[in-house]
């Protein structure tokens, strides 16, 4: 039967958690793809209605104008709709908001010999804009020699003056001159008779590199035809330069003025809750009326989703907390970017070619700041088979965004609850793993010691999953390894029981065997055999003390004694007994009593001492110490000679491991001295370590035994 494992569960919850947040995010942003497109219809159904309430209307429309061959800016004026009344005083500064609508004009526009102009002689820049009934004019002439009209005299050509030339709604051509005694208000003359023309009034003034001028008059006297001229003489010149928008000298020639159509203007008003900016252009792309702000546009799309003040408690944490978070993954809608199209001439685009060439078409542009998407749609105006124009609303995305936006926090919002929900089933989920798993590591570390021997058992789990059966198989493994390492640990002891009858027998038949006379070969056999029963007797007895230390370990009761007369006096015995050997001591004065066995230490010492002796340098001494740090004594053995194998260190202090040499093993040796002295060790609570000394030409084994700390306080 196949089971469910942890794996498969991790695994399974971890998808579900995954592929949850995925398909929501993706179904949003299908979501904003099919509400794109809808407003995208939507946007040319709200052009499609509006061209229909200009559709056949001629009237609207100027049909001179939008007959013309090519509309040429600079010779074709365009009257901007300016947002305040101009005050005319000749200081420009109601101009300064339309800056970027004036058009300089240059030698291009001069009419005439253009051999010897300068750039300095004469240039001017221009625009005209309508407010109320009222047409506006500036002019800011570059002129290098400035002539005014004489006082006396009733020329009015023969000094610098404006000239205006303009198609009156009745089709009749006027021919106006302006001609300034001195700077302030100025009035135009009649070309024709020289009369006073006050309709059209303005305001003269000089300037350092030339003069200014700014008129109004009536748009009711002007109809469709407009141009102005700069007339120029210099006191150093026989012949004026002319400097037109075009060629007012020629009534044919003269450029057409597009004034922003008023009816359309009220028609337009009708659509400003729409959510929409609405243009109309002539079939020449030129602006015939505009209606509403582009940072208003958000479409329909955005009617009922604005912010409301929070007035519960899970709104207030959700704005102030979570939304800042969310918000540095969403990109909020920007009310404040640039629009290049906030107050044009002319438009262009593809979308507005398709519909003045009669089918209706919309596209998708960035703001140069690429801060919104704005949406622009086009729908052309018939009268009767010929396009007359079209109609354009614009529209931003942030009504989308702003939903999409909506639709994300709500997402958010439940991806978060999901994800706490499983974070919390997840955390008890793996707190009773964990705990389940630290149970387990913790019966198996109290099975085993640090030695590696079984000192318990397991308690297994019957849970049918990973966990129970690791819990079984550790079970299983630490009860093979219990009886294998019993035998392992009685095996000394009953090897050395089975073995010293038979050896007590070859003894003794060697020794019967001896007191016969023998030749000289068989005496040499007989040595040798005795040789290797002392050898095996030897052994024996390794193991039997051993044995014996481990046994004594258990049932000794221990007994205050001075550690420091102990370690003197083995030091005291180790020299008579070895006088080829130098020992040199370094041996604490004053008594270190201690809590333990005297006769254990003096083993631990004596292991110490006979593996120095073995790997020591014969031209060296055994360097022996003994001081007291605190509440601690420490025993340092040192010899020169062959260094630790690398990686040993730890393992030399358990049973049966040895490093000694082929040459050194020619003596009996089962690696239990080091075994022996760590017992001794654990049993006196301290603790042995084995390092290769610093100068990396010996090996040096620190002991650590605490001292007993009642007496030693009493000292």
């Amino acid at each position: 039967m196949l089971r469910f494992g942890l794996r498969s569960k991790f695994i399974l919850l971890s998808c579900f958690l995954f592929l949850l947040p995925w398909l929501g995010y993706e179904y949003v942003w299908e979501m904003e793809k099919f509400l794109r497109q809808g407003q995208e219809k939507t946007l040319v159904g709200t052009t499609r209605a509006l061209a229909t309430a200009l559709h056949e209307r001629p009237a609207l429309f100027d049909s001179q104008s939008n007959f013309l061959d090519q509309v040429v800016k600079g010779r074709d004026l365009y009257a901007y709709n300016l947002s305040n009344p101009i005050q005319l005083d000749g200081k420009l500064s109601d101009w300064q908001p339309y800056q970027n609508l004036i058009w300089h004009y240059d030698e291009r526009y001069l009419q005439g010999d253009k051999t010897d102009h300068q750039s300095d002689d004469l240039s001017f820049d221009h625009m005209v804009g309508k407010y109320g009934e009222f047409l506006y004019a500036v002019f800011k002439v570059t002129d290098e020699s400035l002539v005014y009209r004489a006082k006396n005299s009733l020329s009015l050509t023969r000094n610098d003056h404006l000239q205006i030339m303009l198609k009156t709604p009745e089709g009749e051509f006027k021919h106006y001159i302006v001609a300034a005694r001195q700077d302030g208000w100025v009035n135009a003359f009649d070309a024709q008779t020289n009369k006073p023309f006050t309709k059209i009034q303005g305001y003269f003034t000089s300037t350092a590199t030339g003069y200014n001028i700014e008129l109004r008059f009536p748009l009711s006297m002007l109809g469709n035809k407009l141009g102005f001229a700069i007339e120029d003489w210099d006191t150093n010149k026989v012949e004026p330069q002319l400097m037109s928008t075009s060629n007012i000298l020629n009534p044919s020639d003269i450029g057409s003025v597009l004034v922003p159509s008023p009816e359309i203007n009220r028609i337009l008003k009708g659509m400003g809750h729409s959510g929409s900016r609405i243009w109309v252009v002539d079939n020449h792309h030129r602006v015939l009326a505009q209606s509403g702000s582009i940072h208003h546009a958000d479409g329909v799309w955005a009617d009922g989703i604005t912010d409301k003040p929070a007035s519960t408690w899970w709104q207030r944490f959700e704005k102030t907390y979570l939304h800042p978070l969310y918000y540095k993954v969403l990109t909020r809608p920007e009310n404040e970017f640039l629009d290049t199209l906030h107050d044009v001439a002319a438009m262009q685009g593809t979308h507005i070619a398709k519909a003045l060439s009669g089918s209706p078409a919309s596209s998708w542009r960035l703001t140069p700041d690429n801060k919104a998407v704005i949406l622009s749609a086009a729908y052309p105006i018939w009268i009767k088979d010929k396009v007359i124009g079209a109609v354009i609303a614009e529209e931003t995305t942030n009504g989308v965004r702003t939903l999409r936006n909506k639709s994300l926090e709500k997402l958010f919002n439940v991806i978060l609850a999901v994800m706490l929900i499983g974070t919390v089933t997840l955390f008890f989920f793996a707190s009773r793993i964990s705990s389940r798993i630290r149970r387990l590591r913790d019966t198996a570390e109290q099975a085993i010691d640090a030695q590696g021997r079984v000192t318990g058992t397991i308690n297994y789990s019957d849970s049918n999953d990973e966990i129970g059966d690791l819990s079984r198989s550790f079970a299983n493994i630490v009860s093979r390894l219990g009886g294998y390492t019993n035998y392992l640990e009685t095996m000394s002891s009953r090897l050395s029981h089975e073995l010293r009858t038979p050896v007590a027998v070859v003894r003794s038949s060697l020794e019967n065997l001896q007191m016969q006379p023998q030749s000289e070969l068989s005496q040499k056999y007989l040595d040798r055999a005795s040789e290797g029963v002392e050898r095996l007797g030897k052994i024996i007895t390794t193991m039997s003390e051993a044995t014996r230390l481990e046994q004594s370990i258990q049932s000794n009761e221990p007994e205050l004694f001075d550690l420091q007369k102990v370690i003197t006096g083995c030091m005291q015995g180790y020299q008579l007994t070895y006088p080829h050997h130098a020992f040199k001591l370094d041996i604490y004065d004053n008594p270190m009593p201690m809590l333990g066995a005297p006769e254990f230490i003096a083993q631990l010492l004596d292991k110490l001492i006979n593996n120095a002796l073995e790997f020591n340098n014969l031209d060296s001494a055994i360097c022996v110490s003994l001081v007291k740090d605190v509440d601690e004594a420490i025993l340092i053995v040192k010899n020169k000679g062959p260094l630790l194998p690398q990686g040993l260190a730890e393992h030399i202090f358990d049973s049966m491991v040895s490093v000694r040499s082929q040459q050194l093993q020619q003596q009996p040796h089962l690696g239990l001295g080091l075994y022996i002295v760590r017992l001794v060790c654990e049993y006196h609570k301290g603790s042995v370590t084995a390092l290769n000394n610093q100068q990396n030409d010996g090996v040096e084994f620190i002991v650590k035994l605490p001292l007993s700390k009642d007496v030693t306080k009493k000292n």
